[in-house]
């Protein structure tokens, strides 16, 4: 069910029935249980919310519940409104899915202790509070070893959305897998402030080619930067969903967000008892991040991207090995040293290839 955010905010909190609040000390039945759902951007933007909303249909299929959705809820005040009126409401398992809702998650959860609440790519926890992500760096390695092929100029245009570490990780990953192939290859990056911006997206996309890359990547939201790149007659990645149908021609892959299991599964634990908070961060292995076909290039190309893939799902490929340099070249990772998780989760620095400065 979808709910447009200014009726919700409005209504939904009128007032109670008994039976509409969270069911508790009991297995709850199918058509007494809700999950609720906060969107940072549309449905329609067929990248982040559309594939989280993808997973909500899937796990409103396999469990037989019903679920509420609110899209396009700014990143602040109006985040902890809706998230509050969600656990007014009868929802006994909320899903917060960008990284600016986390604070307001937080804030609400103390006031909702028997109220289940899930942080998309957050990383505080409580009693009642889980976070979940994917590894979305993992399919930038493979993005950038596929550039480092196909470029002719050596030199890739990246949109990045919001300076945080999940973007950044992303970018990095990408500019390591791109100089395996050539040690030459460089990023022109931007940050737009924004996780989904046509506009923005394509303004960008046009300045990055123009300053010579040839070669599309994006951690934003709409095919607009992929839809730029086809009208040049050039290449690119699409982002958190299969954006092929946006440009048939131009798109190589895409890495596929899939949160299908992971919903139904921590519904279906929320249902019988048996949630309890976690963090949770999978990647190819798990199915939980995917690509998209490798389309567009050469058979060469395609057996490099898949073996790749493969080496990372099996473990054979550590994407943040040393040694590894930071972007002024001085050294980041020491030879044979691997960042752990903590040291990935908190990546605020660029690494050697990409150009331009982090946004302040």
């Amino acid at each position: 069910m979808s709910i447009k955010r200014r009726t919700f905010l409005q209504t939904a909190g009128a007032g109670l029935a008994a039976g509409s609040l969270p069911l508790l000390g009991r297995k709850a039945r199918a058509d007494e249980f809700k999950a609720g759902y906060i969107y940072v951007g549309p449905i329609g933007d067929f990248g982040w919310s559309y594939q989280h909303d993808q997973g909500r249909l899937a796990a409103e299929k396999a469990l037989g519940i019903k679920s509420t959705y609110v899209e396009k809820v700014p990143e602040g005040a109006d985040a902890e409104r809706v998230v509050r009126e969600l656990a007014d409401t009868g929802h006994g398992i909320i899903f917060t899915t960008s990284f600016g809702f986390m604070d307001a998650t937080l804030k609400v959860a103390r006031d909702y202790p028997d109220v289940k609440f899930e942080h998309a790519t957050g990383y505080k926890r409580a009693d009642n509070v889980s976070t979940y992500n994917i590894r979305f760096y993992e399919g930038r390695y493979i993005q950038g070893v596929i550039a480092g092929k196909m470029s002719k100029s050596g030199i890739v245009g990246y949109i990045g959305s919001i300076p945080i570490p999940e973007v950044i990780m992303g970018m990095n990953a990408f500019i390591l897998g791109m100089r395996t192939i050539n040690p030459s290859a460089k990023i022109k990056q931007v940050f737009i402030n924004a996780w989904y911006d046509p506009g923005k997206e394509a303004d960008a996309a046009k300045a990055l080619l123009d300053q010579g890359a040839d070669i599309m990547a994006q951690h934003t939201d709409s095919p607009a930067p992929l839809q730029v790149a086809a009208e040049r007659g050039l290449k690119g990645f699409g982002q958190a969903s299969d954006m092929i149908k946006f440009a048939p021609n131009a798109q190589l892959t895409s890495s596929i967000d899939h949160w299908d299991g992971y919903y139904t599964d921590r519904i279906k634990a929320a249902m019988d008892g048996s949630w309890q908070s976690q963090d949770t961060w999978k990647g190819l292995d798990t199915g939980m991040l995917k690509m998209a076909e490798y389309a567009n290039m050469p058979d060469d190309v395609k057996k490099l991207a898949m073996d790749t893939e493969e080496a990372i799902k099996t473990g054979k490929l550590t994407i943040f090995k040393g040694p590894i340099n930071a972007q002024d070249g001085s050294p980041k990772v020491k030879e044979g040293e691997v960042l752990d998780d903590g040291a990935i989760a908190g990546m605020n620095w660029l690494a050697e290839g990409v150009e331009g400065d982090l946004p302040k």
